[in-house]
């Protein structure tokens, strides 16, 4: 038993020194954030297309880029960067506790032998490490989608939330705390989804390239199975997406929420909408998820690098 040293004590096993889990937890969360500056814009036009024409009103944007060269329009460079305090927020719950929760499940289901968990078992750690993440980051979630709506909106029906702090105070003090997890249940279901399609549209598509044979197994493989498993996983999760935005964003007319539950959102939108309505924003939504993963790994390979320059070497 004494013989166990740990991974980050300075390698008395034989092992290279590592960083601590804390560490690796708050490196995430801050990859997660820095990537989300380069995409907010996207995250706006997204937000305001699921919530064009709502209502059987006329829909305010024909495509997304007409939302984008719209909102400049209308807003101005800083407009499309609004709610961009709520998105880092988002990040520094949602990713650092999804990321949290699968590093501790993940090592408690290894095996003594270090044998990893199987594919269907690290799917499930995937769906509850990111269920229990979107769980922890509604509240920023509600924030986001309010602080982007609030541009299409005459003037005297304003939110006029000055950054995702004042917007979180003032929800819980004029429409209740439970109101900060409004939509909670959408929220978790849509990180279910996303994490079930990744995971099994990834490995699907890259065996599908393998077995063509026009591809080997490098780096061009992985982005374009990257990149069908974003279109598969886009296409999975836009219904759920569009509820979660519709919820977090309703109103109470006459004491009475705009939407009862889920599933009228769902039905609401086909009847006044459109069945297709239920994929608007699809396009800022997947050129949005590239670019964030992307982003992602190579802010957290930089720092991790850092890191381990300053901290571990020598």
């Amino acid at each position: 038993m004494a013989a166990t040293a740990s991974p980050g004590a300075g390698g008395m096993d034989g092992k290279p020194r590592t960083s601590p889990k804390s560490v690796k937890f708050l490196f995430g969360g801050l990859a997660g954030m820095g990537a989300t500056v380069f995409v907010q814009p996207l995250d706006l036009v997204k937000n305001r297309m699921q919530l064009s024409g709502e209502g059987a009103k006329t829909r305010e944007y024909k495509t997304s880029f007409h939302a984008l060269t719209s909102i400049l329009k209308a807003e101005g460079l800083r407009g499309i960067y609004t709610g961009l305090s709520a998105g880092l927020l988002r990040q520094a719950t949602y990713t650092t506790t999804r990321l949290g929760i699968y590093t501790v499940l993940f090592e408690r289901l290894t095996g003594a032998d270090g044998t990893p968990p199987g594919f269907l078992l690290k799917a499930l750690i995937g769906m509850t490490a990111g269920a229990t993440g979107a769980f922890v980051g509604t509240p920023a979630e509600v924030a986001l989608i309010r602080m982007t709506a609030d541009g299409r909106l005459p003037a005297d029906q304003r939110r006029g939330y000055k950054n995702v702090f004042n917007a979180l105070i003032r929800i819980a003090r004029e429409e209740g705390v439970p109101t900060l997890w409004r939509g909670c249940i959408p929220t978790m279901a849509r990180a279910v989804v996303v994490n079930a399609a990744q995971l099994a549209s990834y490995s699907q598509s890259k065996q599908f390239l393998l077995d063509s044979g026009y591809f080997s197994d490098n780096i061009l493989l992985h982005f374009c199975a990257s990149m069908i498993s974003g279109l598969v996983t886009t296409a999975a999760s836009m219904p759920v997406d569009i509820v979660k935005t519709r919820i977090q964003n309703m109103r109470m007319i006459d004491g009475k929420p705009e939407y009862k539950n889920g599933l009228d959102v769902l039905a609401k939108v086909v009847r006044y909408e459109g069945f297709f309505s239920l994929w608007k924003g699809f396009t800022p939504y997947y050129a949005r998820l590239g670019p964030h993963t992307v982003l992602t790994f190579i802010f957290l390979e930089q720092m991790n690098k850092a890191y381990k320059r300053l901290f571990l070497s020598g």
